[in-house]
């Protein structure tokens, strides 16, 4: 499956509803990432975290973004039809 980010759109806190290139669209909380990654530590500024482009995934500059099929892991994480699919990813055992 060729999986992008197709929109997305700032909620609040580190909150991004994103539409998938499957027509799928889901809530994702990127706060973990953002407060564990010393790469995403400048994002723990919610301005600057809001400011993003959607080029195939979303983007804060260049050099950072976030593999959509990790964006998708987020969104539906608890949808159980898709454990399979996040297993063959590496995401769950």
């Amino acid at each position: 499956m060729m999986l992008s980010t197709v929109k997305a759109k700032y909620l609040s806190d580190y909150k991004l509803l994103i539409e998938f290139s499957d027509g799928r669209n889901g809530v994702v909380d990127l706060e973990s990432i953002i407060k564990r990654f010393k790469p995403f530590y400048p994002l723990q500024d919610k301005n600057l975290f809001s400011q993003f482009k959607v080029d195939y995934t979303i983007q804060w500059s260049d050099e950072l973004d976030i593999a959509p099929e990790y964006l998708y892991f987020k969104a539906f994480e608890n949808d159980h039809n898709l454990k399979s699919l996040f297993n063959e990813w590496g995401y769950v055992a």
